[in-house]
């Protein structure tokens, strides 16, 4: 069984990325973690009464976050029907960074999933603040973020970027493999250059790929690169129909490029399908 992490902030966006994950993991025995995390803001508690401030905001800040929840759970128990999910409710008062690491190292989390839309609802911005920094920060459980209007039917196309400069070990292409046996998914193997012809090492971990893929359906795409990795991986997506995408978070390549142009230098990533971070 395995065990599924759902962040919420209870709002719409979250709400989306939870259905999502239900549905991707429809026909697979699941544990799912319904996780909310809170904190004051110290801008509102700071004065004479300040330690008697802060302990009324956690005070209310917990039993909201408690009630809520609960209301969560039981809607997922009147409305979501599948014998293969059950589901249990997490609050933690901390930074949601801290929190997941808590609570993954604890409960045996097998992927996080999220929705994508930043605090500033800025559309041109594929990633908000707390998916880039989940990303950044945990590398030992695959990432699930999904976007705010995404509307999850079917996994028939992954599409998976890779530059070939790193070898692939079985582990960490387990959920990739997983997801596109349980779907009967085509993986599209992009390789996203200026120029394409291979060095030794390249080639060398092209064919280990080949090997671990197997008999799961596949093919090879040379992209030309555009402005920037973002826009060519969104645009051949877009092209191909692709239904997701997913990414290693190997440092000094395609994740590292993304988050820095898509939050720092404020480029957009236009993606309207999912993206699948697996841990190096």
């Amino acid at each position: 069984m395995k065990n599924i992490l759902l962040l919420t902030d209870f709002s719409n966006n979250a709400w989306n990325a939870i259905f999502a994950a239900l549905k991707m993991h429809e026909h697979t025995a699941c544990h799912f973690w319904l996780l909310n995390t809170y904190e004051p803001s110290f801008a509102n508690i700071l004065g004479d009464k300040s330690k008697e401030r802060l302990g009324v905001i956690y005070d209310s800040l917990s039993k909201n976050s408690t009630i809520e929840l609960d209301k969560s759970l039981k809607y997922l128990e009147i409305n979501h029907h599948n014998k293969n999910h059950s589901f249990e409710k997490r609050s933690i008062s901390n930074d949601i960074v801290n929190a997941v690491k808590e609570i993954c190292n604890e409960k045996d989390i097998d992927l996080i999933v999220m929705g994508t839309k930043g605090a500033t609802g800025a559309k041109e911005i594929f990633m908000g603040s707390n998916t880039v920094e989940l990303i950044k920060m945990i590398n030992s459980c695959p990432i699930l973020a999904v976007p705010s209007k995404h509307d999850f039917k079917d996994l028939s196309k992954i599409l998976f970027p890779t530059e070939f400069t790193r070898p692939y070990t079985k582990y960490e292409l387990n959920p990739l493999l997983e997801l596109a046996k349980t779907w009967g998914s085509e993986i599209l193997i992009t390789h996203i250059a200026v120029e394409f012809s291979l060095n030794e090492e390249q080639i060398s971990n092209k064919e280990i790929l080949i090997k671990r893929l197997g008999k799961v359906e596949h093919s090879f795409h040379n992209v030309e690169m555009q402005a920037s990795v973002a826009d060519s991986i969104s645009s051949f997506a877009k092209e191909n129909d692709a239904d997701i995408i997913v990414l290693i978070n190997y440092k000094h390549t395609f994740i590292e490029k993304l988050t820095r142009e898509a939050v720092v230098k404020k480029v957009g990533f236009h993606s309207q399908i999912p993206l699948l971070v697996l841990p190096q």
